[in-house]
């Protein structure tokens, strides 16, 4: 996806001043020399962009319409894979992806947020904001996980439930409520994964997991900072501000213990090489996957209780 983000910018120039000598050379215009050091100064430059980001700025890598989205990561991780579609009361949203495939030796459950590639596929995925339709059959698929023992792998990657009067008319809080009541009672491992943008319920829906991963430039947030800002300062434009209060970031979630690993992502992002995101994704769930494996049914459902129970933090007042 040609996306180039305002902080990129000055990287994707001194790229096409590359691109232009290297042409040039191919006439005799120039010398290697140049063109060497101009890629030089493009790596320094990359380097230090990246190693400084805010956290608006990773929010806007989260939401890059570039990064491997669901299907990606089930070709990349799975063989025998088979979609299974409804939530068995008659309605089918396309915002929830969800099947069965062999993972690495494991015959598992994959379900997650789908926003689609195309304008097209975006408008039917409702830009992965799914609805009560949508977590009722990623509820149904759970239970089909824990009914026959197979471990539950989550990809998050959503701005929020979708909040239009319909999904309310449905039932959209039951459908969140319902699910998270529920996730803490299977006795098989769960494994949730935040690819890109994880907001508020709709996104937690699927993320009460014994891990929560994250990668290196995804948020998880109970909130959008469009959203925090539009109800603290009645004006969106103020999302950078919110998105440094917020604490979204994954190295944020990993000291606040929202989340258990943060996955690094290629230089620059994992839309730059999403093969390679997608296999070190693999291999983080693929080493949690293991350890889990080695706890009873009773074990599992402690430890995911446990886990949640532990997290924040309150003090008593005189």
């Amino acid at each position: 996806m040609h996306v180039v983000l305002d902080f990129e910018r000055p990287l994707v120039e001194l790229r096409r001043r590359i691109e232009g000598l290297r042409a040039m050379s191919l006439e005799g215009g120039t010398t290697a020399n140049a063109i060497l050091e101009l890629e030089r100064q493009a790596v320094r430059l990359q380097e230090q962009i990246f190693a400084n980001l805010s956290p608006w700025q990773r929010t806007q890598l989260s939401r890059h319409p570039g990064r491997p989205n669901f299907d990606e990561y089930v070709a990349g991780w799975t063989s025998d894979w088979v979609e299974l579609h409804g939530d068995r009361a008659g309605h089918d949203d396309q915002a929830i992806g969800s099947g069965v495939g062999m993972f690495r030796g494991h015959r598992v459950v994959i379900i997650g947020h789908k926003k689609g590639r195309t304008t097209r596929e975006n408008v039917v995925c409702n830009f992965g904001m799914a609805l009560p339709d949508g977590y009722r059959k990623a509820l149904r698929l759970m239970q089909l996980a824990d009914r026959f023992g197979m471990p539950i792998i989550t990809l998050i990657d959503t701005p929020g439930a979708y909040p239009g009067l319909d999904a309310e008319a449905r039932g959209q809080a039951e459908a969140i409520a319902r699910n998270l009541l529920e996730m803490f009672t299977f006795r098989v491992p769960i494994i949730a994964c935040v690819i890109g943008e994880g907001g508020s319920g709709g996104a937690l829906a699927l993320g009460c997991g014994n891990r929560v991963l994250m990668m290196e430039h995804a948020v998880y947030s109970v909130i959008s900072p469009e959203g925090c800002a539009a109800i603290l300062w009645h004006d969106r434009a103020e999302g950078p501000r919110a998105a440094e209060a917020l604490k979204i970031t994954a190295t944020d979630c990993l000291k606040f213990g929202v989340a258990d690993e943060v996955v690094a992502e290629p230089v620059a992002g994992a839309h730059r090489s999403a093969d390679d995101a997608v296999a070190r994704l693999g291999d983080a769930v693929e080493r949690h996957l293991g350890t889990l494996s080695s706890l009873t049914a009773e074990e599992l459902k402690a430890h995911r209780y446990e886990r949640f129970r532990a997290l924040g933090a309150f003090e008593i007042g005189a």
